[in-house]
């Protein structure tokens, strides 16, 4: 097609803005829309007209869950809706875990970023401290399984609660609660060396139980999920069944705590809360542990 044709063909101009060139459809009526007229979906976009009409099909619980935690909230989506945090997540954790099914190379990274409680007491380990791997054991898995289910369920969730919370928002959920699934490893399994970013995945989870349930909203399907992902690391040989519930418990302060600070007015109050959820875990990793080994 020339230029010429191109630009004579009114389908690839905005149905609301004839002057505004675009390339994507509304996923209901499939017309082209700009930018300015895409609402973002479950999957794709759908225009204003579209929107207008799914409003009109809610029913009374959806509209006042809806109206709860959209209305005047500092929680809001992001601009384009696009879960930007989650994609990156999904390929810094997915690249590292590639570069650990190469032979020679894998075990070396695992060795590198995992995590055990004696990286944190130099004391005991021979004088290394390497607290970051209370972070970095997020990125790297004990193999291909382990590395696509939870990518699986960082990239199901992180669809929808993403544009819910907004990326920064997103990230310190994510990354707080791994660093609780690791403090919780430290405090309860003290010889236990982990990998895997189920504590953040769980994290993840119970957010997001926490959240439907403040907005109203039907969160049978996530506890029953949730339930089952926790019983299955009590019998299941090789899961850290502590990670999983540090994870979800600190995922689910997380998620009250940004329930219960959604205006803005309440973003100071917000950021100070997070920040000494995070404080509040390096303290008890600090001194929990060495108070169980002495007693």
């Amino acid at each position: 097609m020339t230029s010429s044709e191109f630009a004579s063909n009114r389908d690839n101009f905005c149905y609301r803005h004839p002057d505004r060139q675009s390339f994507v459809l509304c996923q209901r009526c499939l017309r082209t829309i700009c930018p300015e007229c895409q609402t973002p979906a479950p999957v794709g976009v759908i225009c204003p007209e579209c929107m207008k009409s799914e409003r009109k099909s809610e029913t009374p619980s959806q509209r006042k869950a809806r109206r709860r935690w959209r209305g005047g909230s500092s929680v809001a989506p992001t601009q384009d809706g696009k879960p930007i945090v989650t994609y990156a997540l999904l390929a810094v954790t997915s690249f590292i875990g590639l570069l650990q099914l190469i032979p020679g190379l894998g075990r070396g990274i695992s060795s590198a970023l995992l995590f055990s409680a004696g990286y944190l007491y130099p004391q005991l380990n021979g004088g290394v401290f390497e607290p970051w791997r209370l972070l970095t054991a997020v990125f790297v898995h004990g193999g291909f399984p382990h590395l696509a289910l939870n990518m699986l369920a960082l990239w199901m969730i992180g669809r929808s609660l993403e544009p819910m919370l907004g990326r920064a928002r997103f990230l310190a959920l994510y990354l707080i609660g791994g660093l609780g699934g690791s403090v919780a490893v430290a405090c309860l399994d003290f010889d236990a060396a982990t990998v895997g970013a189920s504590g953040a995945v769980f994290a993840l989870m119970g957010a997001l139980l926490v959240l439907g349930r403040h907005v109203g909203a039907n969160v049978t399907g996530i506890l029953v999920i949730l339930g089952i992902n926790l019983v299955m690391g009590f019998f299941l040989p090789g899961i850290s069944w502590q990670a999983h519930v540090g994870g979800a418990i600190t995922g689910a302060l997380i998620g009250l705590i940004l329930a219960r600070t959604r205006r803005r007015e309440q973003r100071i109050w917000q950021i100070f809360l997070l920040a000494a959820v995070a404080v509040l875990l390096l303290v008890l990793v600090a001194f929990v542990p060495p108070l169980i080994l002495l007693s």
